[in-house]
């Protein structure tokens, strides 16, 4: 598995076990399971796992999973494996968020993952006209001064505000972005000032929620309800991409390059965004170990100018998602805001 090092002495492997799926919103969850497939990923060669406040049980999931290595391998083992969690102020506390809010959160995540420092924590702020994102940021920059949390990151903060927060002087050293074949907003305006300031990008949404994959590959466009609430989500940006058709278009190109690397569509979308300016990682999600090895190799593609062109051109084809960085979804009164869950810690805290 390659490495990346996302800042100074902090090493991660390019490809990132995502933790969104173990929160039981894709159906139960066998907690057992769950922590032998994060232990699957991890001897596989994942050595990174992604996480939130919001995603219920799963910081404790994963806290179970580092304490069985503990036990069984030792703590340098249970030490390598890294965790990267967020924190996501409710959209209703937004207005009257305060040190200790903050503060309570972290300390909530350090309980849950059984830790004394989290490796990273990722901010996230649902509306950018609401003040009080700055100082936020400032707080939980005062406790990685105090040695609670190792490195800060955000997560889905669009430009103008990415570069007040690095402005401020909180050294930001990553900022979680969707990011596929489909939705190259991160090009946009954010990769320049990203570059400026040694920020990169960890990617969720690489296989769009599990369309770009062979399962899709000649299907007919399915219709409402989907399966689940991620499908609805990257059923819109195929939409905002241009629509059915051309979404089939980039399929086939995919899979003809996956033809000439022995492999599949998904890993050959992960392995093109991991192929982009200021990518540190991917994202991949997983409910169990079923494509554990497969994920593991993502970052081994290496795609020849060719198959980039090959992808290059069916970029050029689409019409979007345009913007800045979650402009679309930061719209609460629009298709993309409407399905969001906006107050996930309340309760928590």
């Amino acid at each position: 598995m390659q490495t990346f090092e996302l800042s100074p002495g902090y090493t991660i492997s390019r490809v990132i076990r995502g933790g969104w799926q173990l929160a039981g919103g894709h159906g139960p969850i066998d907690r057992e399971q769950a922590v032998d497939s994060l232990i699957a990923a991890f001897d596989a060669g994942i050595r990174t796992f992604d996480c939130a406040d919001i995603y219920t049980g799963v910081e404790e999931l994963i806290g179970m999973a580092r304490e069985k290595l503990a036990n069984e391998r030792g703590r340098d083992a249970a030490a390598s494996m890294k965790v990267h969690t967020k924190l996501v102020p409710d959209l209703e506390m937004l207005p009257k968020i305060n040190r200790s809010y903050i503060r309570g959160i972290v300390e909530n995540s350090l309980a849950r993952l059984g830790v004394e420092r989290l490796d990273m924590v990722q901010y996230h702020w649902w509306d950018d006209s609401i003040d009080g994102y700055l100082e936020a940021a400032l707080w939980l920059d005062e406790l990685r001064k105090e040695g609670k949390v190792q490195n800060l990151g955000t997560t889905n903060f669009d430009t103008p505000h990415i570069a007040s927060i690095l402005g401020a002087g909180v050294p930001l050293v990553s900022q979680q972005v969707q990011y596929s074949v489909l939705d190259q907003r991160p090009r946009n305006k954010l990769a320049a000032v990203a570059s400026k300031h040694d920020l990169f990008f960890l990617c969720y949404g690489s296989v769009a929620g599990g369309f770009l994959s062979d399962r899709w590959l000649g299907a007919d466009e399915p219709s409402s309800p989907l399966e689940n609430r991620s499908l609805v989500k990257y059923k819109l940006i195929i939409d905002e991409f241009g629509g059915w058709t051309l979404f089939q278009k980039m399929l086939r190109t995919l899979r003809a390059i996956a033809d000439r690397h022995d492999t599949d569509i998904s890993t050959i979308a992960s392995a093109w965004v991991l192929h982009q300016p200021q990518v540190g990682a991917v994202i991949v999600g997983a409910r169990n170990r079923t494509h554990v090895e497969a994920n593991a190799l993502i970052a081994d593609i290496v795609l020849s100018q060719d198959d980039l062109e090959a992808i290059n051109r069916i970029v050029a084809e689409g019409k979007g998602p345009l913007g800045d960085i979650y402009d679309l979804e930061r719209d609460r009164t629009g298709r993309h805001g409407a399905i969001m869950h906006y107050n996930l810690n309340a309760g928590k805290v």
